[in-house]
Formats: C-alpha cells, structure tokens, sequence
C-alpha cells in the first residue's frame, strides 16, 4: 500500500481512498468552525483537499520527498456520481430543460471560443506561442486534466511547447481551484441581490440523506440502489463500446449517465423487480451515494495535486488565469444569469457554469450541491448542466483545438 521508490512515497489505490475519506472529514471540520466557508458555500472537499495539498507540498520542500497516488477508485467514483444523475432524471426533468439547455449550450459555446481567443492573447504579451494560450484555455479550462494530457504531447511535439504537459496541468490545476472557490459566492450574491427562492421544496438532487434527520435507510435499501447503479454502469459499458465503433470517443461517465435516463424513463418505476422494489430514483439512498462518491472524487482529486511542480511558468500561468477567471465572473452574472430569466434555477445554474468555465463537470456539480443544500433543490440545474459540460463540451472542444492551433 505505500512503498519508498527513488525518492517518492507511491500510495496504493487502498490507502488513497482512505486518505481521500480522511480529507473529506477535515474539510467538514474546517468548515464548520470558519464560518465565511459556509458562508460562501465553499465545499468541503475542496477546503480539505487544498490543505492537504499544501502539507504534501511542504513535505516535499522539506524533506525532498514526493507523495504520488494511485487513484484507479476516484475514477470510479465518478462514474458512480454521474450514475445517479442519469438514474435521478425524468423525461418531464428533460422536456422542461429543453429551452435552458439550449441557451446555456451556445453561451459555452460561444465562452470556449472567448476562452482560447484571451489565453492566446495573453500568452502573446509574454512573447510566448499561440498554442500556450491555448493550454491556458479551453484545454486545460472547460477540458480539464483529461483533455489538457490528451492535447499535451501533440502540442509538444508539433508546436514547440517542450513544457505543454506541465502548463497544461498547472492551468487545469489552478483553474479547478479557482472554479471552485467561484461557484458558491456568484449564487450567494445572486440569490440575496435578487432575492429568490426555489419555486417549491423538494428533495435535493444532492445530498438529500444529509437533510433530513428522519430518512430512514435500511441496508436493503441501500444495496437496491447500488445494484441499480451497476446495472446502468453495465448499459453504459456497452453504450460506449457501441460509440467508440462508430467513431465517437466518449468518456465512460457521459454513456453511464445515459444508461441511467435511459432506464428511468423507458421502464416503469413500478415494473417488477428482484428486489421487490421499486426503481430507485429520487430516493434518500441514491442522493447518499451521489453526495459520498462526488465529495470523495473532489477531495481525493484535490489533495493529490503536487503543487511544486507548476512554479516554473508561474507568470503567465498566473496572468492567464487572472483574466480568464474575471472573464467567467461576467459571463457568469451579465450573460447567464440574464438569459435564463433571472429564476433561482439561474442562480443555480450560474454555480454550475462557475465549475464548468474553469474547472470540470464535478467541480460544477460540488458548486450546485453546496448551494442547493443551503437554499433548496433545483432539478432543472442538476440536468441542463452535467448535459452540457459532460457531453456537449468534449464534442464542441474537439474541433475547437484543432481549428486554433491550426490558424494562429
């Protein structure tokens, strides 16, 4: 589980989980003892995931001696999360969003195209080449790290960017700080600016089981909605089979997800089951399961980043990012916001593109859980966002890189 290797400390796949679980309970702690965390709707994992992240850092400027994780369980974390969004949806859910979806997915259309235009800007003020401005925007940024080692070695090679996988995941690193931190404040001023409430209570998407005292959840119950959560992974395994032979590679998450509408929708809640239950969607112990597996993925992502590695290009990471994260706030609060009516579900929402715009798919569902959790459900937001930021974003980036790194 941990073994001493030239220098650097390798921790199993075990021993990270559990460290991942450790962090999630000081982020609680902290945040319940600092009360601008709460304030700010701050998540958890994201408050001890930094601080784990800084004291491995130390260690490592101090004793010379890196911490590396094996983190094959986060992954399936987050399979596990977009599982249950998928299982939570319902046609009714899908038909509503249909307007909003749209608007929201040319505004980050039109965001990304915005995004790579002032990286490249940017970059060119320090004399640097076009494609770094790119590692500094819609790879690393709305990509996030996948997307910023995908493109990486290509712009290394072809462009001449030696360093592009260390820029690519200091901006994909410091963006999903960022992101993070930008979510809750923007909804928090939204909501008491405009004064808006959910249109009317119902359970959380998100972290339901925590609410409410009361919810009994027996241990049946909670193996039901794990089997129904295999079964959708099962559907979602040969869903992105089927894709990947029609040449289109997708993310195992985003077929998953699928899967789970899919089920949902086409098959009756009441329909016979081995269980002698019925479908588990919108339950207490589906919300339980998406809280643990998203603020476990987060806190494990979060405190396994080596900080020391991205003080090299500090300058321009830190320029870049400075206007990219002002260009996310008035996109946030001057576009969005408006062009979804101004709702509380806008609000939401405007959490959510805060985790897209710089950050990733979970970072956006974290911002929308901690302010749900404060101020009440919204299910529009819980669709339209994970359907653009986990499906749409992959297909749109993907023709966006070439195109820049081709014409400038």
């Amino acid at each position: 589980m941990l073994e001493l290797k030239d220098g650097a400390l390798q921790i199993g796949p075990f021993m990270a989980f559990t460290m991942g679980i450790v962090v999630l309970f000081v982020g609680k702690r902290i945040n319940d003892a600092v009360g601008f965390l709460r304030e700010y709707s701050i998540p958890e994992p994201v408050t001890g995931g930094l601080l784990f992240s800084l004291l491995i850092a130390l260690i490592y400027a101090f004793a010379d001696v890196a911490i590396n994780f094996e983190l094959g369980a986060r992954d399936l974390l987050l399979v596990y999360f977009f599982t249950t969004i998928g299982i939570n949806a319902s046609i009714k859910d899908l038909l509503a969003g249909g307007k909003p979806l749209i608007i929201l997915l040319v505004i980050t259309i039109v965001f990304m195209v915005l995004q790579d235009l002032l990286g490249i800007t940017v970059a060119r003020l320090f004399d640097l080449p076009a494609a770094v401005g790119l590692l500094g925007g819609s790879v690393s940024l709305i990509g996030g790290h996948g997307t910023a080692i995908a493109w990486a070695p290509k712009i290394s090679e072809q462009y001449g960017v030696a360093n592009a996988m260390e820029i690519g995941l200091a901006c994909a690193t410091f963006g999903l700080i960022l992101a993070s931190l930008m979510g809750g404040p923007i909804a928090k001023f939204l909501i008491n600016r405009h004064k808006l409430t959910p249109e009317k209570v119902e359970p959380l998407d998100v972290g339901a089981a925590q609410q409410d005292d009361k919810a009994s959840i027996s241990s049946l119950q909670f193996l039901d909605s794990i089997l129904a959560i295999h079964v959708c992974i099962v559907i979602g395994l040969g869903l992105n089979e089927l894709v990947k032979n029609l040449g289109l590679d997708l993310p195992l998450f985003v077929t998953c997800l699928f899967a789970g509408i899919l089920i949902t929708n086409l098959i009756p809640r009441s329909a016979p089951r081995l269980t002698g239950m019925p479908w588990p969607t919108r339950t207490p112990t589906m919300a339980l399961i998406a809280d643990i597996s998203l603020g476990t993925f987060l806190a494990m992502s979060l405190m396994s980043m080596q900080l020391w590695t991205l003080i090299e290009m500090a300058g321009p990471i830190v320029a870049i990012l400075a206007a990219q994260f002002l260009l996310a706030i008035a996109i946030n609060i001057f576009v969005v916001f408006p062009a979804l009516n101004r709702t509380y579900d806008a609000a939401v929402v405007s959490a959510g593109f805060g985790g897209i715009s710089m950050g990733s798919t979970p970072t956006a569902m974290a911002n929308m859980s901690a302010v749900t959790t404060r101020y009440g459900a919204s299910h529009l937001a819980f669709i339209i966002v994970p359907l653009v930021c986990a499906f749409f974003i992959d297909l749109v980036n993907a023709m966006l890189i070439p195109l820049f790194l081709t014409n400038f």
